[in-house]
């Protein structure tokens, strides 16, 4: 008998104090939704759609990117030489192939890192990085004289758009790192 009633106090203490002890955990919720509420972010921003950034750190590591590959590209005379001998047609066809490498690259690193991928990020990244990376080739090739700008125009563009190829593939990769 005796363990009998041991048991039904204990059940009778424990219905006694759940009143209590729920009370105590509502004014601690109370405290940490009260807090939380503090730090959250306003309405506006948590309905903004997430989007892939691209800012000052991108574009200094797709400098370098398309540095990489344009100084070793850039100094052949075989570069120089398809410049002055392929037609245009051809250098078209090349920028057409390095945009839609960029793109691919970029689509496919990107649509796992953010999950609703928006169109006009991948197309601001996309040219941004090859403008970067033409910038880039032109500005070499002019330094070591093999873009003349100012007189030959065409020669210099053709001979930009051959180097920038590889040139903007290394500056999409080095623009996707941490």
């Amino acid at each position: 008998m005796e363990k009998k009633k041991s048991v039904n106090q204990v059940v009778k203490h424990q219905v006694n104090k759940k009143p209590q002890v729920h009370k105590a955990l509502t004014h601690k919720t109370s405290k940490r939704m009260t807090t939380n509420l503090a730090k959250a972010q306003p309405f506006e921003k948590l309905m903004e759609p997430p989007k892939t950034k691209f800012g000052l750190r991108n574009i200094l590591q797709a400098i370098v990117g398309a540095t990489i590959l344009a100084i070793p590209i850039g100094f052949t005379e075989e570069t120089w030489r398809l410049g002055e001998n392929l037609p245009m047609w051809n250098i078209i066809i090349l920028f057409f192939m390095s945009i839609f490498f960029v793109t691919l690259f970029a689509y496919r690193y990107f649509k796992k890192r953010v999950q609703k991928f928006y169109w006009y990020d991948l197309v601001k990244r996309v040219g941004s990085i090859y403008l970067v990376s033409f910038i880039v080739v032109a500005l070499i090739l002019f330094i070591i004289q093999k873009a003349p700008w100012n007189s030959d125009i065409l020669l210099s563009f053709k001979r930009t758009i051959i180097v920038a190829f590889p040139s903007s593939l290394g500056a999409t990769i080095a623009g996707s790192l941490k």
